[in-house]
């Protein structure tokens, strides 16, 4: 992995870190109180988080980074919450403002934004809490922007190989299913909702005659194949929105694993795994990165979607 011409070996990841609305500050909450900088990371007896931070040393300072670019990215993926907000915040009038403020805050800063750890010991185990040494003003962002029930962290560990040092690398995300789920029920069940799934049907029939089974799995039931979207289907166009182009008949697992953007498949139709999932989760499904799936249906017009989940929605 090369970041800002830097080289890393990626050593180990940890998926889904929860941001509790406790940790978050300012307008974004939505429960009492003004927010704890402290931020729950996993047990001390699921026996990875203390190998994982190098908790042995309870001294060890954690030297951490995340990208502007990923804050950037997240504050896209979530306008649309803080914009139109489907959840009772704090200061829910202040959300659509407090998204253009934290946008221009965010654009005049470095691309590399970096703070330091502590485990906070003294706290009664199990449970393993980490806080920033000083109040440091990078890690402050997290909680300034995070939305409560639709953002999580996810950490990697990384080894610089100029000076084999370690860092690790956070980025937030946004759990889009829950925004997106929010967002259906507002809308006119008696209209909308029936006009979509309306759309849906044709959709499927459609994509089916062209794709009658799972290319990664082969699976050709079609009761256990998924019509994916490309292109997430709120991100569409009317027209983009129905086009069997647009789709993928997948199996379950694959078709969440794409949704989610744990994979992509490039135009040589190689499939590129994600290393924000864990490599041991990938083993298990038997999904070896660069491996070629001839059967995958590309053809110009759906060479252009795919782009599209490779440039925005993969998480690489």
């Amino acid at each position: 992995m090369i970041i800002n011409g830097v080289k890393y070996k990626i050593l180990d990841v940890m998926e889904n870190i929860t941001i509790a609305d406790s940790f978050i500050k300012g307008g974004n909450k939505i429960g009492l109180g003004h927010g704890e900088s402290k931020l729950y990371v996993g047990q001390v007896t699921d026996n990875k988080t203390i190998p994982f931070f190098n908790l042995t040393d309870e001294n060890n300072i954690i030297n951490c980074f995340i990208l502007k670019s990923d804050l950037l990215q997240y504050l896209n993926d979530t306008m649309v919450e803080y914009k139109k907000p489907s959840q009772k915040y704090q200061n829910i009038d202040l959300l659509p403002n407090l998204w253009n403020i934290r946008l221009n805050n965010i654009q005049s800063k470095d691309e590399l934004l970096y703070f330091n750890l502590k485990y906070l010991n003294k706290l009664k185990p199990p449970r393993i809490y980490l806080n920033s040494i000083d109040g440091n003003e990078n890690y402050s962002i997290i909680r300034e922007i995070a939305l409560p029930n639709l953002s999580y962290l996810s950490c990697l560990k990384l080894k610089n190989l100029s000076n084999n040092k370690i860092i690790f690398y956070f980025k937030i995300f946004a759990n889009l299913d829950f925004l997106y789920n929010n967002i259906s029920l507002e809308q006119d069940e008696n209209i909308e909702t029936k006009k979509a799934r309306s759309g849906q049907n044709v959709y499927r029939t459609a994509l089916l005659k062209e794709c009658p089974f799972c290319p990664i799995t082969m699976v050709n039931y079609d009761r256990l194949l998924i019509a994916s979207h490309i292109k997430p289907f709120v991100k569409c166009t009317d027209d983009e929105k129905y086009d069997p182009k647009n789709g993928l008949m997948l199996t379950p697992t694959i078709d969440k694993l794409f949704d989610k953007g744990f994979i992509t498949f490039n135009e040589d139709k190689k499939i590129l795994l994600s290393p924000w999932l864990s490599t041991h989760t990938f083993n298990c499904l038997n999904l070896k990165s660069g491996t070629k799936y001839n059967a995958l249906p590309f053809d110009e017009q759906r060479l252009l979607y795919m782009k599209y989940h490779n440039d925005y929605i993969f998480k690489a």
